[in-house]
């Protein structure tokens, strides 16, 4: 039965209706007038506030990340940051060397907030390096010895040597990837500005991907890939690199044709559409449409995605596939190549969490750990570099190496370091930023970030000035940021 438009009666909204369109128009009057007020709002300033419409805001120099985290605080003098000096004093305290000034530094307690008052305190006793270094690639960039595949790509790669946080206990996970101080809670993190910054490439995969278990509750959990005020939409979506069954809750059943669940999904999107008509500024409403959607079109995406066996035995065995220690974390990154060759923004891979602080976390045994840890993901991570380099797809991926904080200079025990806020290192590859070259220092014994200091949203600027983002023109009314929360591009390590 057709029906007659011309002669149909108009459609009364409910009084559930009304009452929520008219409470919401009275509300946005006087919420207007207010902010107008403020001088946050001025409806025809041309300057207004408006959403990003998805497009970079300048010439991008990348398009995508690879953003690894390597969970529990790394060493950075075993790793990207060897000193010399440990082992000429080893043994000795801070008072019988050269160094007893660095005890005296004001960065001591200057940028220091503690959960608990003296938890982590100074070890004097200087320990040892606990693996050897050397110069690696034309550039002779200074790596330790248990980086072998990541120091073949030196000529790659830009060490930042001089990053700095404030937080002496595990919430600096947290604040690695919002930039504030796990005691002020949960803001968004680094993917999920880039993801509200800037459009999807491929409609079909999440545009915000992440791997890996993620950080413990203890450290920020979800919040580590959430995106707080920015609304759910934002968030991170993690996948689980399973080729044989890569989608296990978003598959359809066995007695259903992809046809019958495509109505299902279109019946939920009209269910969810009539919902936000009611209420347009739900962002969980929003999301979740977008989630169905997304759900439907990753069913088929997703599993192209890890369908590894369309790769060469060269890569398989580039990337470990075949040895249980790499096993795992080479397929992460594999998948990743393969995300953001097929249009991701932002891949996400934690490595080391084990439901507490993490397994890089170095109280004790570091020998034995940190060597077993490197083994598992420098050769992936090589292997990630070069492949990317191979393809034409380096230039325009950024590929981030970062851990929460380093590793005391002093022993803790007899074969441990503690938390060491104060200086650590980080390592960038591909997407704009220059190949071989350390950049920023720590002093002698790698205690105190001295020169070209870093604290953490520096590198978040940097990111998202190579995808094309200022964090300022991100900034939403009424969500006032500090300073600090937008840090400055790293400009003397860009192309």
């Amino acid at each position: 039965m057709e029906l007659n438009m011309s002669q149909s009666k108009p459609i009364q909204p409910t009084r559930r209706e009304f009452l929520a369109t008219a409470g919401m128009g009275f509300t946005s009057l006087v919420l207007g007038k207010m902010l107008a007020e403020d001088g946050i709002v001025r409806a025809n300033d041309a300057g207004a506030w408006s959403k990003p419409d998805g497009q970079p805001q300048f010439t991008p120099k990348a398009k995508s990340v690879i953003w690894i985290f390597l969970t529990g605080g790394m060493s950075q003098m075993e790793s990207f940051d060897p000193k010399p000096e440990l082992n000429k004093w080893a043994g000795k305290s801070f008072a019988e060397s050269p160094y007893q000034k660095f005890l005296e530094s004001p960065y001591l307690k200057k940028n220091l907030r503690e959960f608990i008052e003296g938890l982590h305190k100074v070890h004097p006793k200087i320990y040892e390096m606990q693996v050897g270094y050397r110069k690696w690639g034309n550039s002779g960039l200074e790596m330790s010895d248990w980086w072998p595949h990541l120091g073949a790509c030196a000529d790659d790669l830009v060490l930042v040597r001089s990053m700095w946080t404030t937080d002496n206990n595990h919430g600096a996970q947290l604040q690695f990837h919002t930039g504030r101080h796990a005691l002020e809670g949960q803001f968004p993190t680094i993917g999920s500005w880039v993801h509200y910054g800037l459009g999807t490439l491929n409609a079909n995969l999440p545009q915000f991907v992440v791997m890996g278990t993620p950080i413990a509750d203890c450290c920020g959990g979800v919040g580590a890939h959430g995106s707080n005020y920015l609304g759910p939409e934002h968030s991170g979506v993690q996948l689980a690199i399973d080729p044989q069954n890569p989608l296990p809750f978003a598959v359809p059943a066995g007695d259903m044709y992809r046809e019958e669940q495509q109505q299902e999904f279109a019946l939920l999107g009209r269910l969810n559409r009539l919902s936000a008509a009611d209420y347009p500024d739900d962002p969980a409403i929003e999301a979740r449409i977008k989630s169905y959607e997304l759900a439907f079109h990753m069913q088929t995406a997703v599993p192209n995605i890890v369908n590894f066996a369309v790769e060469t035995e060269a890569t398989h065995k580039a990337y470990g596939l075949h040895q249980p220690e790499t096993k795992t974390f080479g397929e992460q990154c594999l998948a990743a190549r393969r995300l953001v060759e097929q249009g991701t923004r932002f891949v996400q891979i934690f490595h080391g969490s084990n439901g507490g602080a993490g397994a890089w976390d170095a109280h004790g045994s570091l020998k034995a750990g940190h060597s077993a840890l490197c083994k598992q993901v420098d050769q992936p991570i090589g292997a990630l570099i070069r492949d990317l380099k191979q393809r034409g797809l380096l230039e325009e991926t950024l590929v981030v190496i970062g851990t929460e904080f380093g590793r005391t200079p002093g022993a803790q025990g007899s074969d441990g370091r503690d938390h060491h806020p104060y200086g650590f290192s980080i390592a960038l590859a591909g997407g704009g930023v220059k190949g071989g070259i350390a950049h920023g220092s720590t002093d002698e014994l790698g205690f105190h970030a001295v020169e070209n200091r870093h604290y953490v949203t520096d590198l978040h600027a940097t990111v998202l000035h190579q995808l094309g983002l200022d964090a300022h023109r991100l900034e939403i009314p009424g969500r006032k940021r500090l300073e600090i929360d937008f840090g400055q591009p790293i400009r003397e390590i860009l192309a």
